[in-house]
């Protein structure tokens, strides 16, 4: 599974990047927002930080502005992926954009039925919103099953299933166990992967261990 950061605070893309571990990053409106800069130096800086897909959202609604929008946005650095809502324009602007070899993810999915659809419009990735889901009383792992289902009932179809929204540790390991390509994850939750109390007092049991020892290594 591909881990992507969701955010556009660069210190934190910097920080994770250093693992080794970070295969991408995904933005969105309100994560630029936050962080007070212009959406195209944002971006330019997170691309020369992150070899893998760096999504960059549009903010127009309507087909013809998210094409000039997306122009913008692809001139950027190479690895930018255009990020459209799944509306009917912004599957149209997928067509196209996809047809030109231009990557693109589309967002704020939330059926299977819509997660066909964009499918169909060859969009690069499709970001269905898990967390979303569950905060409205239904279970978001259950449409990442179905479009894993229904995706690899067509191996054509080359879209890859990117959970978003994601809120802990465990809807990461669902989507991992069920066989979804990608997960979007806030910074704070990659961080709570690392943890676990046994680890902490393992660690710790062989450190004091060592100690008595009175060695050094090197």
């Amino acid at each position: 599974m591909k881990f992507f950061v969701d955010t556009a605070d660069v210190t934190e893309i910097r920080d994770l990047a250093a693992t080794g571990l970070l295969d991408g990053v995904t933005t969105n409106p309100s994560l630029i927002a936050k962080s007070g800069r212009k959406i195209q130096d944002v971006i330019a800086e997170i691309c020369a930080i992150v070899e893998g897909p760096v999504s960059a959202e549009v903010a127009a609604t309507e087909y013809q502005a998210m094409l000039r929008e997306a122009a913008v946005l692809s001139a950027i650095a190479p690895n930018v992926v255009i990020k459209l809502p799944l509306t009917p324009d912004g599957l149209r602007a997928c067509h196209i954009l996809s047809k030109q070899g231009t990557l693109t993810n589309v967002t704020l999915c939330f059926s299977a039925a819509q997660a066909l659809l964009a499918a169909k419009a060859g969009a690069s990735f499709i970001s269905p919103f898990v967390g979303r889901l569950d905060d409205i009383g239904q279970d978001g792992m259950e449409l990442i099953a179905d479009i894993v289902q229904i995706y690899g009932n067509y191996p054509h179809l080359r879209t890859e299933i990117l959970v978003a929204s994601i809120r802990h540790p465990i809807h990461l390991i669902q989507a991992a166990k069920l066989g979804a390509h990608v997960a979007t994850i806030p910074p704070n939750v990659i961080k709570q992967l690392y943890h676990h109390p046994l680890t902490d007092k393992g660690l710790a049991h062989f450190l004091a261990d060592w100690a008595k020892t009175g060695q050094s290594i090197g």
